[in-house]
């Protein structure tokens, strides 16, 4: 049994919203809210008490008008170079003792608090990789035991985040289902927004 206050979010908000005409994506608005607060939220209904919030883009600004209580938040200013250096940032300033780590996207408005319980009870019956699954398919989030936190900062590089680790492990991923309770689509461009009401 793995104790679940030993497993840290990691929500990745630090994307400049190219896509979307520079607008920070942690302060996009959905439902009332910036999306960060609900990347938050999630993880945090979903059973991590432990939350680190990686900021990049307006990160100032994300700081004094988003409501992050209780969060560590850590600043990436090399943030333009891709998810990669969040990643890396992120995985840096993690509390001991930090058991495994849950990589929450701030984009990802759909999937919520389910989707992550689920999550965390795969790691309490023994999973070290253990990924959000949509029909079959890998999505997010993912979460990583601390046997590999080395080998998922070394492969964060550019937009890649921990997509080499994944590869390199993939008969070692438990896939948990998440269909029903969650959808993985992330907030990308004006269309996007559109369809989801934010903005």
């Amino acid at each position: 049994m793995q104790n679940e206050d030993a497993v840290t979010a990691l929500v990745l908000a630090a994307g400049g919203g190219r896509r979307l005409g520079g607008r920070p994506k942690a302060l996009v608005p959905y439902r009332g809210r910036p999306l960060v607060e609900h990347a938050v939220a999630a993880v945090r209904a979903g059973g991590c008490r432990e939350v680190t919030v990686v900021l990049g883009a307006a990160g100032e600004r994300v700081r004094s008008t988003a409501h992050l209580p209780g969060c560590r938040l850590v600043a990436n200013p090399d943030w333009e170079s891709g998810m990669g250096s969040s990643l890396r940032a992120g995985m840096a300033a993690l509390p001991s003792p930090t058991r495994a780590v849950l990589v929450m996207l701030v984009d990802t408005p759909g999937v919520g608090a389910a989707a992550v319980a689920r999550l965390l009870a795969a790691h309490r019956a023994g999973a070290e990789l253990a990924a959000a699954a949509y029909g079959g398919r890998r999505g997010h989030p993912v979460l990583i035991g601390a046997r590999y936190f080395a080998e998922v900062t070394a492969g964060a590089v550019g937009d890649a985040g921990a997509r080499a680790l994944l590869a390199a492990h993939a008969e070692e991923i438990t896939l948990v289902e998440c269909a029903d309770v969650a959808t993985p689509d992330d907030l990308d461009t004006p269309a996007d927004l559109a369809r989801w009401g934010a903005g």
